[in-house]
């Protein structure tokens, strides 16, 4: 399974930096994982926030096949138990997907037609969460349900 992360912006502070590595380290036996980061536009005017959405989009888009399965994580999405992604991980594995592109936004979200794309809208939480910890919190889970997945010890 090849998995791919998306997101805008660089991961700037080395506690999280390091966590993100240490999962994508163990990550390693399991899938072969790659993190693209984009730079998010500056918006200099609140008015602009649509067009700036949609040109992040379009270099996020650029970087999906049309073959990937595409999760985008979205306040609007659907929340799954550790246990439920691990479920879908493996139903898509199962049905011979060969790509799973996670999509992480910018501080306004993700444009309409990268949700478009989307093949499933994840929600990670009804709390709020930085960015760069959004991305701590997916490897994370992304390993556990691997894990899971192989009924190795790991989830409690």
């Amino acid at each position: 399974m090849n998995i791919k992360i998306i997101a805008l912006g660089k991961i700037k502070e080395k506690f999280l930096k390091d966590g993100i590595d240490e999962f994508l380290k163990r990550l390693g036996p399991y899938a072969s994982i790659e993190v693209i980061e984009l730079a998010p536009i500056e918006i200099k005017d609140e008015n602009l926030i649509e067009r700036v959405l949609e040109q992040e989009g379009e270099k996020i888009l650029s970087h999906i096949k049309p073959q990937s399965y595409v999760i985008t994580l979205e306040i609007q999405g659907k929340m799954l138990s550790s246990e439920e992604l691990a479920e879908k991980i493996a139903s898509l594995t199962n049905d011979g997907i060969g790509e799973i592109i996670f999509v992480i936004g910018s501080s306004c979200g993700i444009s309409k037609t990268v949700s478009a794309r989307a093949n499933f809208k994840l929600s990670m939480s009804k709390m709020t969460f930085l960015h760069q910890f959004a991305r701590l919190i997916l490897v994370e889970q992304i390993y556990r349900a691997f894990k899971i997945i192989k009924k190795e010890t790991y989830h409690k």
